[in-house]
């Protein structure tokens, strides 16, 4: 692919995660929560009852840092442990009703950056899009 005056399109990739990033962070500050533990939320909030594993796949952390974020989330009551049903040995999170609520909370300041992002598309243009990204994730996974 040929580079583009302003660099590759994996440079601008880059830029526009960076520059939603920060918009994130802003949104989040006021919370206390970090953007990696709201994408371990809104991971729960999506599918409960996971392995701290899984959470860490949906979260985009290492198994390492997942601890972390599991102990730090847990001790302000966001998420709770508790035992798999299907496994003595297996512990599953979950969100707790203080974790939803923050959930509920930050979503509208949070659906504001995604607006504000795609502002300048028609629905049909967004939906193609999503379409893309989806294919670029699917190429290089």
């Amino acid at each position: 692919m040929s580079q583009s005056r302003d660099g590759s399109f994996l440079y601008l990739l880059k830029r526009v995660e960076l520059a939603a990033r920060r918009r994130l962070d802003e949104v989040l500050e006021a919370s206390g929560v970090t953007a990696v533990q709201y994408a371990a939320l809104t991971s729960l909030e999506r599918q409960t009852d996971m392995t701290a594993a899984a959470l860490a796949r949906h979260s985009f952390v290492t198994a390492q840092t997942t601890a972390q974020l599991v102990r730090g989330l847990e001790e302000r009551g966001l998420i709770a442990r508790h035992p798999d049903p299907n496994s003595r040995r297996q512990v599953l999170l979950a969100l707790t009703p203080a974790g939803r609520r923050l959930l509920d909370e930050l979503r509208g300041p949070v659906d504001g950056i995604e607006r504000r992002m795609t502002s300048g598309l028609r629905p049909e243009e967004l939906e193609q899009l999503r379409a893309y990204l989806e294919s670029f994730r699917a190429a290089v996974e």
